[in-house]
Parts: structure tokens; sequence; C-alpha cells
């Protein structure tokens, strides 16, 4: 029921939003200067049927119907004369008159255009923020999939996560080149950087690595909105015991699509041999202790603030495919910061894709 009074509102306010623009602005995105058209409409509709529709508001829906104004359905027929009728059941009986016809086109009685039933009206006030269509339409999509709070999707929305996004798929399609997968791989979900900005510090900020463990714990939903889908939480500080020697691996989480165990160590420095060598036994004690017949071979994931990819090569040996080390920023990059990042991982790609691995997950 929730759901539907949802798409009902969205669709009333893009059907208001076509009536100013088409029927009042004579299809033009703003009045005449000087004619007070917002105003003027508010005070009538406001005197007539109440609350809800202040100067504001108006805007937002003339706003809405500029944004998504390529959703509309035309039909160059004469067909279907009850549109409006029908438009007004549609969108819960709204107070506009829709105009049958639009720049000499007739609208057809599915000409109130689509939105996702799990988006409400202030998703799409935020959606309306991002100018690139292609941007747009992609939050869209990942907030309904996902099933993103407002909160969530304005913070994706700051994080650039479309840019960081394509950046990634660019990268995996130059992999895709060099390699054969069946299924999900693990990097189609791993990031490079992941952007912990919502920890509040300084990028400059002097942070241990048990204070960032805290905080990451603290924020633990939104860590798992930046890891991405999939992800499950098992635990912190796991202990491994090896002939009375104890270890212990900062996060440990289980992606349920890799159908395997990730187990993340924590640096707040640039990354050293001793930390791949230190991982590796991670990774290979799970393999061999907790592993179940079904799981595929454990993930390590080293997060710091700096890394070589050279000597991440010469310590693991080329074509390794179980442990990734990713930088974190604890600030939003710049369009610009991600652009030069690209360009790097584009080179490093060239040299290297070709002697990846082919290891398969399900």
């Amino acid at each position: 029921m929730c759901r539907s009074i949802n798409t009902l509102m969205v669709t009333a306010y893009w059907l208001a939003g076509r009536e100013i623009v088409e029927a009042e602005q004579g299809g033009k995105s703003r009045a005449p200067y000087g004619a007070n058209l917002l105003e003027d409409l508010s005070v009538r509709l406001t005197a007539r049927f109440g609350k809800g529709f202040s100067e504001t508001n108006l805007k937002y829906f003339r706003d809405f119907y500029i944004t998504y104004r390529e959703r509309l359905t035309l039909s160059e027929t004469g067909e279907k004369k009850k549109t409006a009728k029908k438009s007004h059941t549609v969108c819960g009986e709204l107070p506009l008159s829709v105009p049958e016809r639009v720049n000499g086109h007739t609208l057809c009685a599915e000409s109130a255009p689509s939105f996702h039933p799990d988006l409400g009206w202030s998703h799409y006030r935020t959606l309306m923020r991002v100018e690139k269509p292609e941007a747009r339409t992609s939050y869209e999509q990942e907030a309904a999939k996902a099933h993103w709070s407002v909160r969530e999707l304005e913070r994706q929305i700051g994080s650039l996560y479309y840019e960081r996004l394509l950046m990634s798929r660019e990268r995996k399609e130059m992999l895709c080149e060099n390699r054969q997968t069946a299924g999900l791989h693990p990097l189609d979900v791993i990031k490079d950087p992941y952007v912990l900005e919502f920890l509040n510090l300084p990028e400059d900020h002097c942070l241990n690595e048990t204070d960032l463990e805290e905080r990451l714990i603290e924020n633990l939903q939104a860590f798992l909105l930046e890891l991405g889908h999939g992800f499950a939480f098992i635990g912190r500080q796991q202990r491994l015991t090896l002939d009375g020697d104890h270890f212990y691996a900062d996060l440990v989480f289980y992606h349920v699509r890799l159908k395997c165990y990730i187990v993340i160590d924590l640096k707040t420095q640039k990354l050293t041999h001793a930390d791949l060598g230190q991982m590796q036994l991670y990774v290979d004690f799970y393999d061999e202790n907790v592993k179940g017949k079904d799981d595929n071979p454990t993930l390590g994931l080293i997060l710091c603030t700096d890394k070589n990819d050279a000597v991440i090569r010469y310590v693991l040996g080329k074509g390794q495919d179980k442990i990734f080390a990713s930088r974190y920023r604890l600030e939003l990059p710049s369009e610009a910061e991600l652009a030069a990042e690209m360009r790097r991982e584009m080179k490093l790609l060239g040299m290297d894709d070709a002697k990846r691995s082919k290891t398969n997950y399900k």
C-alpha cells in the first residue's frame, strides 16, 4: 500500500510539473521574466486546495518534470481521447488539468511515466541534484536495487559512487580481455580506493590501527555500504592459533555471491612486504581450517594509505588472485583525482593483465 502511495505521489508531482511547463509556460523551462507564474499559481491553488502548493513545491514539480521529461510517452494518433481523465485517476485526482495535446502530439493513456515503486519523492528530489543524466539513471537503478534510504543515496552521490563504479567497470572490462571467467570474480567486488569519509576524520589525521578498526565498527552500516553488495560481517579480531602462537585478523566478512571468506587487515601507513606476508598467513589459515567444502578460496584485502604495486607483484608473484591491497581515503576525492587514478590503473593493467590468473568463482 505504501509503495503504491509513493508511486502515485511521484507521478502526480510529475504531472503537475508537466502542467506548469507545457500548459502554463508553453513548453519552455522558465516562464517569461516578471510573469510571477509560480507565485500566482501558488496563491490560487492554495486558496482552492489547501497546503502542498507553495511556490517552492511548484518549483520542485516543474524541475522534476524537466529532469525526467524524456520519460513522456507520446502518440501521434488521435486515439484515446480520455487521456486526461485517466491521468487524473492515476495521480490521485490531481487538481490540475492535464492537456490532451503537447507540442502538437496527442498524449496516450500511458503518458504518465513509470517511476520505481521503491523510491519516494525524497529520493527523486535528491536525484534531481545529479547533473549528468547517465549518472542520475545509475543512481536511480542502484538505489532501487539496493533499497537505499534517502540518506544512503545522498552519501553515495556525495562520495562520487558513480564515477568510482565507472572506473571499476572500465578496469574490469580491460581485465576481461585477458581472462575468461564464469560468474562473479573477486575483482568485480574489490574497489580501489575506498572512501571512508563517514568517519569524519581529516585526511592528515594520525590514527592507529586499533582506533581505525573501532571507528569502522561504530560505523559498520556505512562501511558495509562502501564495501558493496554481498558483504556479511562475521567478526573482528578473529583469533588464529598456530602451535600456540596467536594471530588476530582485524575484520572478517563472508561474501554471499563469491561464496568465500574475506579477511580484511587495516594499515594506517603505506603497504609493506611484511603486511603482504601476514595476509598470506591469514588466507592460508582460513583455507585450511575455516573454509567449508562448498566455499571458494579465501580472499585477503589489505586497506592501507598507499601502496607500491611492484612490491605486491614481487612478493606475491605474478598472476595471484587471492590477496588484494586497496587504498582508503578519509575525504571525498575530486573527479580530477579519480581521472588521474583511472589513468594510473590503465597503465598498470596494460603491463600486467596478460598474465593474470583465470581463477573462476561461482
